[in-house]
C-alpha cells in the first residue's frame, strides 16, 4: 500500500496533468443530412473532477485515513447550423422560438430521428 503522506502529492500530480485535458470545449458535431437541408449541432462539453483527502488518530490512538475522487462530464447543444439551398443560418437551441423554426425548416428531422 501507498505511504498515506505521498497520496496528497501524487492527487496533486494527477490534477497538474488532467489540468489541460479537464476543460469546456465547443465541438462541432456531424453534418446530420435530411433532404436537401444539412444540419450541423454545435455542442459544448465540460469534464470536470474533484478529490478530498484526510488523515487522523482517534480517541483511543488509532490511525485512519480516506479519501475520494470524483469525474463528471456534461454535454451541452448550443446552436445548430442549418444548410439549405443558397441559405445558411444559425440558430442558438436555447430559445423555444429557434426550436420552433429548426422544426419549421426541416419538416422531415422528426421523423429521421425516430427511425435512428
Amino acid at each position: 500500500m501507498a505511504n498515506s503522506s505521498s497520496i496528497p502529492e501524487n492527487l496533486e500530480v494527477l490534477f497538474n496533468k488532467l489540468q489541460n485535458f479537464l476543460k469546456t470545449e465547443t465541438v462541432v458535431g456531424e453534418p446530420i443530412i435530411i433532404g436537401e437541408t444539412t444540419l450541423i449541432p454545435i455542442i459544448s462539453v465540460s469534464f470536470g473532477c474533484g478529490t478530498g483527502y484526510g488523515n487522523g488518530t482517534d480517541d483511543k490512538g488509532n490511525n485512519g485515513a480516506g479519501g475520494g475522487l470524483g469525474f463528471g462530464a456534461k454535454v451541452t447543444p448550443n446552436a445548430m447550423i442549418v444548410i439549405k439551398n443558397d441559405s445558411v443560418t444559425m440558430l442558438p437551441v436555447n430559445n423555444k422560438n429557434n426550436v420552433e423554426s429548426l422544426l419549421e425548416m426541416v419538416p422531415g428531422i422528426v421523423s429521421k430521428f425516430k427511425k435512428e
